[in-house]
């Protein structure tokens, strides 16, 4: 397999997950600013994607609103698709989900996604907070928002229905492409009763590859015809050396560790990262995938994921305190994959 374009369907394609690290001694302008430099940069390496991720409350990731961010990304690149990974959609109403992205496929017609999630991207004070009415906690009904959400973008809300009318999406003829994003068995089914593209989230949970034969399943049976499409996201980090490779993986694996015991920090330095896993006893990464190394190493894991799920697409997520080392290491990757870059 190689790295490739929408235009080569027999290739792997690569996309870039990115949640805007703030690096320790940095800023969340800093990090916005990175991933400016970073899309620029995949863009012209050849990456066929490039999603931004939404977390709330956590002074790590700077990317509590994929929505703002997409425009300047468009912006800045000049031909790869640019979108969310996701909107988390509990916390919004469908109909503004629906004219936010209407207005970024008019803007840039061809290039945007929507990839919407059910998960609160944050913890549940947060997720309480961000909450419109608070005289409750909001109800748990995101296969009707989703359904929704679909009805105004495709133009099928039925005349009965209660908003039929209300969404004068500005966007048209141009429509965002909506994925739905996963990593449990719930989300796999609602994708294929809908006909939705899926993409798992392996960095969160790696033992997904039978719940996206579920997905293939639950699709064959609402709809015979369609083609399964299958990415999944998986977290990845190319250096010069595995030696290299691994110690710059180190602040993740610090993070991480942390994250678990509800502490929240920013991304630390290498160093600072060594001394805490060496005081640990060098802890695993918590049962979590990591494909790390030389950019032939991770090749081949970023291949044997594609292979486990089926995949033919795969969403890198990389995090490094040094923003060179993760254009590097994405760099490496396109390398290590033939990609095409663009002009």
């Amino acid at each position: 397999m190689n790295g490739g374009h929408a235009g080569d369907p027999g290739r792997l394609r690569l996309g870039v997950l990115d949640q805007s690290p703030i690096s320790e001694g940095s800023s969340g302008p800093e990090a916005l600013r990175n991933t400016l430099g970073l899309a620029a940069l995949t863009d012209r390496l050849g990456y066929h994607r490039y999603w931004i991720a939404e977390h709330h409350g956590t002074p790590m990731l700077a990317s509590p609103s994929p929505e703002a961010l997409i425009g300047p990304v468009a912006m800045a690149t000049r031909g790869i698709r640019v979108g969310s990974g996701g909107i988390m959609l509990p916390h919004y109403s469908p109909v503004k989900v629906a004219e936010t992205f209407s207005m970024l496929a008019g803007l840039f017609p061809d290039r945007i996604d929507l990839g919407i999630g059910r998960a609160p991207g944050s913890d549940q004070r947060t997720a309480y907070a961000l909450q419109r009415d608070r005289r409750q906690l909001a109800p748990d009904d995101f296969p009707d928002q989703l359904v929704e959400l679909l009805g105004y973008l495709e133009g099928t809300i039925p005349p009965e229905h209660p908003f039929a009318g209300v969404a004068r999406l500005p966007g048209r003829p141009y429509a965002p492409e909506v994925y739905l994003l996963g990593s449990s068995l719930q989300s796999a089914l609602w994708a294929g009763q809908l006909d939705l593209p899926y993409v798992f989230a392996d960095f969160i949970n790696p033992e997904g590859a039978p719940i996206a034969e579920r997905y293939r399943a639950e699709l064959a049976r609402h709809h015979p015809e369609a083609r399964p499409r299958i990415a999944v996201a998986v977290w990845a980090l190319a250096a010069e050396t595995d030696e290299e490779a691994e110690q710059l993986s180190a602040s993740h694996r610090m993070a991480m560790t942390l994250l678990r015991r509800g502490q929240l920090i920013p991304v630390p330095t290498v160093e600072t990262a060594l001394e805490f896993l060496a005081r640990e006893g060098g802890l695993p990464f918590g049962g979590r995938r990591r494909i790390v190394g030389t950019p032939e190493r991770v090749k081949d894991g970023i291949e044997a994921a594609a292979a486990e799920y089926g995949a033919d697409e795969v969403m890198v997520v990389t995090i490094t305190h040094s923003h060179a080392a993760r254009l590097r290491s994405y760099e490496l990757v396109a390398e290590a994959f033939g990609l095409d870059p663009r002009a």
